[in-house]
């Protein structure tokens, strides 16, 4: 079980934003909304992924990469900034070309993980620019309710905070998988170490309505990252189980026949390559998913 925090003051929190250089007006909108957070700014690191930055405020730490990193290997050079200040308590990551809508979000994340010793994670709400959130971001099964929070098995990308002892336990975003998956990743390990993961309606972060098909690499990532995640992290009996299950999903949501090509193409590639380690979770740990609505073959 982790070790229990103190819970008699508020954690530090630092940000982390990654950019590729183009959403230069997204990225200040987004700095402006955490500087007007109650209580003023808190530390943020914007990783510029293999391109320049455009001027930052004196209160940003600002890093250009030579080279993309992609979203988990960008993650962790973010991470390891603010780890090095000494002071971070609880890293939380926007992304950049999303917004803070409400002033007191840093303020309820404060409370969250000061208030619950066992909470290693957090999700945000994702809602577009009608203030609607659309199904696939609600991180549970029975997302009817967007409104509804609830302690789930994994958490989105665009808006999310993690205890800072969480990420030092059980290691770094998977930086192999480059886009796609490395938050489920992050979310398994977290649960099979003892953390609770929790889907919070009030901690909002505004975002355009998009499709994640847009990034030219999506389906060939998204099938070779599920095999290395399933070849990972479930134990033996459940590999096929959830492969299997992914397959059939994805002849049923029939994509177009270029995605399906990169789809079974990025399939093969995970069978064929490895993606060390392999840490089977726990049984108890499937369980404990299978209480929270979301067994880990689907």
């Amino acid at each position: 079980m982790p070790k229990k925090p103190s819970v008699s003051s508020a954690p530090t929190l630092g940000n982390v934003i990654l950019t590729m250089g183009d959403r230069p007006v997204e990225v200040a909108a987004l700095l402006e909304s955490v500087e007007k957070q109650d209580g003023g700014p808190v530390p943020t690191v914007v990783i510029g992924q293999g391109a320049p930055l455009p001027p930052m405020p004196d209160w940003v730490d600002a890093v250009e990469l030579t080279e993309n990193l992609g979203i988990p290997g960008g993650r962790n050079v973010g991470v390891q900034r603010l780890r090095d200040r000494g002071d971070i308590d609880v890293v939380v990551v926007l992304d950049d070309d999303g917004l803070l809508p409400r002033q007191d979000t840093m303020q309820l994340i404060r409370e969250a993980f000061a208030t619950s010793p066992q909470l290693g994670v957090v999700g945000f709400r994702i809602e577009d620019e009608e203030g609607l959130t659309q199904r696939r971001h609600v991180p549970r099964l029975r997302a009817s309710d967007p409104m509804r929070s609830s302690k789930v098995t994994t958490f989105l990308g665009g808006g999310h905070a993690i205890r800072m002892s969480v990420i030092d336990e059980v290691g770094d975003f998977p930086a192999p998988f480059f886009y796609a998956h490395e938050e489920t990743d992050f979310a398994w390990r977290t649960l099979d170490a003892g953390w609770d993961i929790e889907y919070r309606a009030d901690m909002v972060l505004r975002h355009p309505r998009t499709s994640p098909a847009r990034h030219a690499a999506y389906y060939r990532n998204v099938a070779r990252n599920r095999v290395w995640l399933a070849r990972r992290h479930l134990p033996a009996a459940l590999v096929p189980v959830y492969l299997g299950i992914w397959a059939l999903l994805t002849m049923v949501r029939r994509p177009p026949l270029s995605g399906l090509r990169a789809w079974w193409g990025g399939f093969f590639e995970g069978v064929r390559t490895p993606c060390p380690p392999r840490r089977p979770m726990r049984w108890r740990t499937v369980w404990r998913m299978t209480r929270l609505g979301r067994p880990p073959v689907i």
